[in-house]
């Protein structure tokens, strides 16, 4: 009998649709199809690093969902949690690139993962699971996946697990004043949580990692990560500052989910703070280099706690 995943991240991927040689979408007469979605991105990186990993979503019963399938599948990410239903479809979303900014353009609405519910936690057994992850994406898809995210998090703790929760708060979904409240409900109830300090800021209002803690209160682990400057931990009282290591960036998406993959792979070997701050920057490093949300990041898992 195999042993079940000891990480289980839950929530949306979509299919990103990239147009071919930097072409924008106006004009573009190519494209690529990738997958994309923040939990699944963390379940990735923290398969690369040696851990088993599982993701509990919804993706439409068509090609596009078998797509999405494949490629975490094939990522070493046990898909057995996925649902496909067949009467919602995979959500979409198209990139326009741009040398100032690239636009992003989402077809999402009524997609299978909004159809999340606290009905797909049945079938999530946390016995031999150490850490769930989730974040602020969910509980902006509907009232019965934000739903999800409160209930998970309560049976999670109630059952000794860890809990991991991203803020990644996104404007398009919901305004900072609708989202303030419900994410920090969700931080409220977490061990440890990632936020951007320009994101706490302006959900929040909060302008320090150590007034963002204050906050949340209570004994979760903070991590605030300030783009390309560092990452501080704060953690019973006490402030680690680790600086982001130099980096030539292709793109940034996708690197807040690789440096919390990081973090939480140090978290669970027992590593130091600083080894965790660390290993999280070394593994956003990849994501920062690679035009995809995930890009192999196998090569560090001997060195995990380097």
């Amino acid at each position: 009998m195999s042993e079940g995943p000891d990480v289980v991240c839950v929530g949306e991927s979509m299919i990103l649709v990239v147009p071919g040689e930097g072409q924008r979408l106006a004009d573009a007469r190519s494209a690529a199809l990738t997958v994309a979605g923040a939990e699944s991105t963390v379940a990735l990186y923290l398969a690369d690093l040696g851990h088993r990993t599982g993701w509990l979503s919804r993706v439409g019963a068509d090609p596009l969902g078998e797509h999405v399938l494949a490629e975490i599948g094939g990522g070493g990410v046990d898909v057995g949690l996925v649902v496909r239903d067949p009467e919602a479809p995979t959500g979409v979303y198209f990139k326009d690139p741009a040398p100032e900014a690239s636009g992003v353009y989402y077809y999402r609405s009524g997609s299978a993962a909004s159809r999340l519910s606290t009905a797909d936690l049945d079938r999530l057994d946390l016995r031999s699971t150490r850490l769930v992850h989730l974040s602020g994406v969910t509980p902006a898809l509907s009232d019965s996946a934000a739903e999800l995210a409160t209930t998970l998090l309560a049976r999670a703790g109630a059952q000794g697990v860890l809990r991991s929760f991203d803020v990644n708060h996104r404007p398009a979904l919901w305004s900072a004043t609708e989202a303030a409240p419900v994410l920090l409900e969700l931080a409220r109830a977490s061990d440890v949580v990632f936020v951007g300090l320009d994101e706490a800021e302006a959900v929040w209002g909060t302008g320090t990692p150590e007034e963002t803690a204050a906050l949340i209160g209570g004994s979760a682990a903070v991590v605030v990560k300030d783009s390309d400057v560092g990452a501080t931990l704060v953690e019973r009282g006490r402030s680690v500052f680790v600086p982001a290591e130099p980096v030539d960036v292709v793109e940034p998406v996708g690197a807040g989910d690789a440096f919390a993959a990081g973090y939480l792979s140090g978290l669970l070997r027992g590593a130091t703070p600083e080894a965790r701050l660390l290993l999280g920057h070394r593994v956003a490093g990849f994501a920062l280099r690679s035009m995809n949300d995930h890009a192999d990041a196998t090569s560090l898992r001997p060195a995990v706690l380097s």
